[in-house]
């Protein structure tokens, strides 16, 4: 309750939707003696907050079976990463009558995550979020260019030439900025389609003023 209220003034100063997220369970522990919290009694603490705090509520589910009684009190459900393939959990998911957020496996391509949505037809609202991808053992990595991906992109191939997608090239370079680079790279092109090298690569000449526009505030917010 206390770091929810916290939370709620803190987003409030900022201008800033909140939906807030603690678990009544942690079923992916690491080892059987990790903590897990009080299990479905949980749900009547996270109905305190939003009862008291007016805050709307999102908690994880593990179960086909706690989809019902967890879309009694939350807002969202959220499907854990380690689970987004699991069919009898979306399916149920999808038919509580609230949204559902499902976290991409560290195991899952962002474009794979098409079997997840089929899955979850129905349902009153999706979200997708990036989970990051296993780099080597015990690490992982978050590639930018997933989110676009799962959003309204399909991968593709560019037969015998050097593929691209310029689509992504905005992206990382926003992430870039905002992680404190000083310079970037960037390939332009009047007419992408008929440059004669690396076309699929290259962001539009037309497109490149609002991208640094939007780069340059990303610049000095972060600087």
């Amino acid at each position: 309750m206390s770091i929810a209220a916290r939370l709620q003034a803190i987003c409030a100063a900022a201008g800033v939707p909140l939906i807030f997220k603690a678990s009544f369970d942690k079923a992916n522990r690491s080892s059987a003696s990790g903590f897990r919290g009080p299990g479905l009694p949980g749900l009547e603490t996270l109905a305190a907050v939003k009862e008291r705090l007016g805050l709307p509520i999102t908690t994880d589910v593990h179960l086909p079976e706690q989809a019902q009684p967890v879309a009694q009190v939350a807002d969202l459900l959220q499907v854990p990463a380690f689970l987004c393939r699991q069919t009898d959990l979306l399916e149920a998911c999808a038919a509580s009558g609230k949204p559902v957020n499902v976290k991409k496996g560290q195991f899952m391509a962002p474009w794979d995550m098409r079997g997840t949505l089929s899955k979850m037809q129905g349902a009153a609202g999706l979200m997708l979020t990036e989970r990051g991808s296993s780099f080597g053992y015990n690490n992982l990595v978050a590639d930018m260019r997933s989110l676009p991906t799962m959003r309204v992109q399909l991968p593709g191939a560019a037969g015998d030439s050097s593929g691209g997608q310029r689509e992504h090239a905005p992206v990382l370079a926003r992430a870039a900025v905002a992680a404190g680079v000083d310079a970037l790279f960037l390939e332009v092109h009047p007419s992408p389609e008929q440059a004669l090298s690396d076309s699929a690569t290259m962001i539009p000449l037309s497109e490149l003023p609002a991208l640094l526009a939007t780069l340059v505030e990303i610049d000095r917010l972060v600087k």
